[in-house]
């Protein structure tokens, strides 16, 4: 099968380098995105009166909407149900459709979807739109780092991660600054537009683009000729040939015989079973992992602590530290530790040898010390011990970035990339960052003391220390080089039926 990196498939505008450049300003939009939404330029407050009975009007999408801080933090997690949904099924759809195509889709749903944040006229509205920015989301998060993976130069592998995910904290920054200064000097909605405008011509481009193939799949080529339907049904075929004394696709512990479904169902149910029987068998492939278990674990609990600082960061700041310009202040430290830390921990990785076991290494020992930073930054009555402390940590804490998802990409083979990515997405967002906005922002309600809330959340981040250091005495075995001759399609019956390989 020829791969992206052939040139024989590459279309003329490819270059791995270019490539980079583009899904990098691609991610760094996603995660402006964030920023700007928490940024107390567009995110606000509610109208304030002191005891004296001098009010301060509200600002923002808090302000506008009147939200007490349960319903704000849920703003900040509703774009995480489109993502958690729309997540396994664009990394199942990759196996029919191409995947270059598919990140177009979903590119073009974010566009509309910020766009229409905009135009919100209350909770309900906005909400809707979050969760429609992260359907838009969904197949970019699961398709993008394999394609960086299948083109970095070997050596570089995950320093070329470390600079794509660098966009996630970067983004966030300038996301804060962003939305802070369009928020107060134009209007909240005009934040939602700016972006809307700046992802249009990559939507466009998904579509009018050559796209290209992605290691473990077949090729556009071949997907052209067989078609859709036929493609899936003679991957189905292929496996029920080699299972001589009952042919049937194995879903759990219930048998649907071929020739009844053949009989009974229509010829586009037929795919459907087909697609949902293989997104079983590599959901059951994903969770016997163990290394990949563990990593999305640790992932989880990190991520916990990550969603609630991104979101509630500048509120925090603003209140424990009495900061002028709480958006410019995190913004300005989140981008410069991002940068370097996100950098440092991938080109470390890379210097050590990009293996599983140092990538645990690696986690476990930067959580441990960037936690212990983070959480004596909290404890500083001084402004000044704050920002050292806490930059030292975000330093520390933004090195995992690269670590963790080259263990994603190398620990199951190259045509589950897809699945795997979309999988710890979905984890890390369903168990992490969705539940600890507003868990936070309940915890606060209730003991109306910021230092308090942020010392708790941070705390977090020692379990994910502890849960990643576990990785490191795991057998493990970096799966990239399977599957990288042929298109293998596996059988879909439970036994030993060999695979199928699809010619080259």
């Amino acid at each position: 099968m020829a791969t992206a990196s052939s040139p024989n498939s590459a279309p003329s505008w490819f270059t791995p380098k270019r490539l980079l450049v583009m899904f990098c300003t691609i991610n760094m939009l996603n995660y402006v995105d964030r920023g700007a939404i928490a940024s107390n330029g567009v995110n606000g407050s509610l109208t304030m009166c002191t005891e004296s009975g001098i009010c301060t009007s509200g600002s923002g999408i808090q302000g506008d909407f009147k939200l007490n801080n349960f319903k704000d933090g849920i703003l900040s997690s509703a774009f995480m149900v489109g993502l958690l949904v729309a997540s396994p099924i664009f990394a199942s759809l990759s196996k029919s459709h191409n995947p270059f195509r598919l990140i177009g889709v979903g590119l073009s749903v974010w566009t509309f979807a910020t766009a229409g944040c905009g135009f919100a006229f209350d909770f309900w509205s906005i909400t809707i739109c979050r969760m429609l920015v992260g359907v838009g989301e969904a197949s970019f998060i699961s398709l993008a780092a394999p394609f960086i993976d299948d083109n970095a130069p070997v050596p570089q592998k995950t320093a070329w991660l470390a600079i794509f995910y660098m966009c996630i904290p970067t983004g966030i920054a300038f996301g804060y600054v962003y939305g802070g200064v369009v928020g107060t000097y134009l209007h909240w909605r005009f934040a939602f537009w700016g972006e809307s405008i700046l992802m249009l011509p990559f939507a466009i481009l998904g579509f009018v683009m050559q796209p290209l193939d992605l290691k473990g799949f077949p090729s556009t080529e071949s997907a052209k000729e067989k078609g859709y339907g036929e493609l899936i049904l003679s991957e189905g075929q292929a496996s029920l040939d080699g299972h001589d004394s009952k042919p049937g696709i194995s879903a759990g512990n219930k048998d649907i015989s071929y020739e009844a479904s053949k009989n009974s169902k229509s010829d586009a149910t037929q795919p459907i079973l087909i697609q949902l029987a293989r997104f079983w068998k590599d959901m059951k492939a994903l969770l016997t992992e163990k290394v990949y278990v563990v990593n999305v674990l640790g992932y989880i609990a990190y991520n916990f602590v990550i969603g609630a600082y991104s979101y509630w960061g500048p509120k925090a700041g603003s209140d424990i530290y009495h900061m002028s310009n709480a958006d410019l202040l995190f913004g300005g430290i989140t981008i410069v530790c991002g940068i370097f830390g996100t950098l440092a921990g991938g080109f470390l990785l890379d210097k050590m040898q990009a293996t599983i076991s140092n990538a645990f290494q690696l986690l476990s020992c930067a959580t441990l010390l960037g936690a212990v930073f983070c959480f004596g930054a909290f404890c500083f009555k001084s402004l000044y011990g704050f920002i050292a402390f806490f930059s030292v940590g975000e330093l520390l804490v933004f090195a995992t970035q690269a670590p963790v998802n080259y263990i994603c990409l190398h620990c199951v083979r190259p045509s589950l990339r897809p699945l795997s990515m979309a999988m710890s997405t979905v984890s890390i967002h369903i168990f992490g960052d969705v539940p600890s906005s507003p868990l936070v922002g309940v915890l606060q309600d209730y003991v109306k003391n910021w230092r308090v809330s942020a010392l708790s959340l941070t705390s977090v981040l020692f379990v994910s220390a502890v849960i990643w250091s576990v990785g490191i005495f795991l057998p493990s075995v970096d799966r990239f080089n399977e599957d990288s001759s042929s298109t293998t399609v596996e059988p879909l019956l439970d036994g030993n039926t060999e695979s199928v390989e699809e010619p080259a």
